[in-house]
């Protein structure tokens, strides 16, 4: 705005034919006021006492299009932050430069809720949340960069549920984001539309990356390893937003997902196989390619539909349309998990790197051309257990070989958002 008001004087002055002239008052006056303009709609927040206060202060008072500025330093938090003022940047002196550490908050809430549009939230870390690290809910163009959020110590049910934590939003930017210890998932985006999470790190999480019902998602360039599934692409009956579609898992670097799974009781994610690389359950137009996996001991790739009873008449809880291809393989499947290790001794104690569980109908409904394409050398190996129905019936176990080479749905195009690169 200040160069566009600036240019808009020069122009005035030449029209005026006063090129080369020393500046008016009006408009040394003009841009007095852009300046203080600026300098008004930022706040550099110091160090000292009473610094959450002030913090939390900053974040009510904030105008539209400011900048709160974090010193360096660590800050003890004892209560939640909340944001609810639309195209507000919140930045730090870097990761593990600025640190908000939350080891003596009160109650169970987040770290930092955002409920507004346009914020970006870069260069700083949040340490011991009760609750979620940082959630945003109907914040539409968000911005999620260079942070760290985490939980120290060994894995805990304890520790919050998820790190960093977009829902009900539509254009979702996570880049160069680190999360550990989440007892649930450390990134997730949920009920969201149009997301890249891409450059970041996942480890010694329940779920390292999950996209659940959610449409046009791309998940690049991660390191996702140490957690107790690496990415996790899912739909889920009864919540307001279903029929997740459309997501890339590219280019990721998958390996050494075998934490035992810490996720409190009753969890969806509590059922997730320690040692899973990639699972698709119950979602649309699903393709995995060029990443990299490497000693996830359960499978590398598990193809599932929905496990738990439903009534939701508009739920699907098959995974279809899903393309699996060009990815490479290390060692892994020799020690599966869960009910992956009940099949596995009906294949000679170990899993190839592609399952498949083999649903194609749900209670007595016909069956279903789910059209999955494994198009994988044949020296990758792959296995449809056959089960064929919900519930499962390990007697239904009927293995086969045999690759699914669905019709496909041609390619799906990289996410562009409206606010990013």
């Amino acid at each position: 705005m200040r160069i566009l008001m600036m240019g808009a004087a020069v122009a005035v002055l030449a029209a005026c034919g006063g090129g080369g002239e020393e500046p008016t008052d009006t408009t040394a006056d003009t841009e007095t006021q852009t300046e203080k303009a600026a300098s008004d709609s930022a706040a550099t927040l110091e160090a000292g006492d009473d610094f959450q206060a002030r913090l939390q202060t900053a974040l009510i008072e904030a105008e539209e299009g400011s900048t709160i500025t974090l010193p360096e330093g660590t800050f003890m938090m004892t209560d939640g932050l909340s944001l609810d003022v639309d195209g507000v940047t919140i930045a730090g002196a870097g990761q593990g430069a600025t640190i908000l550490d939350f080891s003596e908050q009160r109650g169970s809430g987040e770290g930092l809720l955002v409920t507004a549009d346009d914020v970006i939230l870069e260069n700083f870390s949040i340490q011991e949340t009760k609750g979620d690290g940082i959630k945003s809910k109907g914040a539409d163009r968000i911005v999620y960069r260079d942070l760290t959020v985490e939980w120290l110590g060994e894995p805990d049910p304890e520790n919050g549920a998820y790190g960093v934590y977009p829902v009900e939003s539509t254009d979702v930017l996570v880049e160069r984001v680190t999360v550990r210890g989440a007892s649930d998932a450390g990134i997730y985006v949920g009920q969201s539309d149009n997301i890249i999470v891409r450059d970041s790190v996942a480890e010694k999480n329940v779920a390292g990356i999950e996209i659940e019902n959610s449409t046009r998602a791309d998940v690049y360039g991660n390191v996702v390893t140490q957690n107790t599934g690496g990415v996790l692409v899912f739909d889920l009956p009864d919540l307001p937003v279903m029929g997740g579609h459309s997501t890339r898992i590219h280019d990721n670097d998958i390996y050494s997902n075998n934490t035992p799974n810490f996720a409190p009781p009753g969890n969806i994610v509590a059922g997730v196989p320690a040692g899973t690389g990639v699972i698709v359950m119950a979602n649309d137009r699903v393709v995995v390619e060029d990443n990299r996996f490497e000693d996830n001991q359960s499978v590398q790739v598990l193809i599932t539909a929905y496990t738990e009873p439903f009534t939701d008449e508009d739920y699907n809880p098959l995974p279809r349309n899903v393309v699996v291809r060009s990815n490479d393989y290390g060692s892994g499947g020799n020690n599966p998990q869960g009910m992956l290790g009940d099949f596995a001794p009906l294949l000679g104690g170990s899993l190839p790197p592609i399952v498949w569980d083999g649903v194609t109908r749900w209670e007595g409904q016909d069956d279903t051309d789910v059209s999955l394409a494994i198009d994988e050398p044949e020296t990758i190996g792959f296995v449809n257990l056959g089960l064929g129905t919900y519930p499962v019936d390990i007697a239904n176990v009927s293995p086969s070989m045999d690759r699914p080479s669905g019709d496909g749905f041609g390619s799906l195009d990289p996410v562009k958002l409206s606010h990013a690169e």
